[in-house]
C-alpha cells in the first residue's frame, strides 16, 4: 500500500521509484540555485525547508512535522506528544566540531521529523553544518551503505560508530555537485516503516 501522494500512485514499487527521481531533480536545483547556503545551518527551519523543496511535488506534507508515530523494526522514533519538544533541544544542541555535528545529527535521526524522507533530507542538513563549521562536507560514495544503517541503528546508544565512518569520507569538495547528490541516493535510507499507535506503548 503506497503512503498518499499527490501524484495518485497507488503502487509502493511505482511511487518509489518516482519519489527517487522527483528529489533527486529537486535536490540539484536546490544546489544550483544557491538556496542552501541561505539556509540557517543546524535549525529546524533549514530542515524543514529542505524537506519541503525536496517532496512538495509527492506529498502534501512536505516539511512538516509529522502527526504519526513511526518505527522501524523494534526501534521506535521520537513518540507525537514529544516531538516538538526533541525539536527544540536538537536546535540548541552545539554545532561547532565534528563530535557535536555529529550528535546532533543522530538526535535528529531519533526525532524523525517526517512522515516520510527524513533520511536524504537529514544527509542535506548534516552537510549543510559540516560545510558552515568545518568547511568540509561527507563524501557519501566512500560510505558503505549497509554499515552506514547498522552504525545509525546503533547511533543512540553508542554513536562512535557512526563518527568513525563519517569522518573517514570528509572531504573539501564542499562545491561538487556529484559530492553533493551521493547523499541522496536512496540506497542510504530505512525501508518500511510502521506506524502505531500511542496505546501501543
Amino acid at each position: 500500500m503506497a503512503l498518499e501522494n499527490r501524484l495518485g500512485i497507488t503502487d509502493s514499487a511505482e511511487l518509489a521509484r518516482m519519489e527517487e527521481k522527483i528529489s533527486k531533480t529537486k535536490a540539484m536545483q536546490l544546489f544550483e540555485s544557491g538556496m542552501l547556503d541561505a539556509l540557517d545551518a543546524g535549525t529546524f527551519r533549514a530542515l524543514s525547508e529542505i524537506h519541503r523543496v525536496l517532496f512538495e511535488d509527492i506529498y502534501s506534507f512536505a516539511g512538516q512535522v509529522r502527526n504519526v508515530n513511526l518505527a522501524k523494526g523494534n526501534f521506535r522514533f521520537a513518540p507525537v506528544m514529544y516531538l516538538h519538544a526533541a525539536l527544540e533541544h536538537i536546535e540548541k544542541m552545539p554545532q561547532s566540531t565534528f563530535d557535536e555535528i555529529v550528535e546532533k545529527y543522530v538526535e535528529m535521526n531519533v526525532a524523525h521529523p517526517f512522515r516520510e524522507g527524513n533520511g536524504r533530507a537529514t544527509r542535506i542538513w548534516l552537510d549543510l553544518m559540516l560545510k558552515k563549521e568545518l568547511g568540509q562536507v561527507v563524501d557519501w560514495s566512500k560510505v558503505d551503505k549497509d554499515d552506514y544503517l547498522l552504525a545509525m541503528e546503533r547511533s543512540p546508544i553508542k554513536d562512535i560508530e557512526i563518527k568513525y565512518l563519517l569522518k573517514q569520507a570528509l572531504t573539501n569538495r564542499i562545491s561538487d555537485r556529484e559530492v553533493y547528490m551521493k547523499g541522496i541516493d536512496t540506497s542510504y535510507y530505512y525501508e518500511g516503516y510502521t506506524v502505531y499507535k500511542t496505546e501501543e506503548l
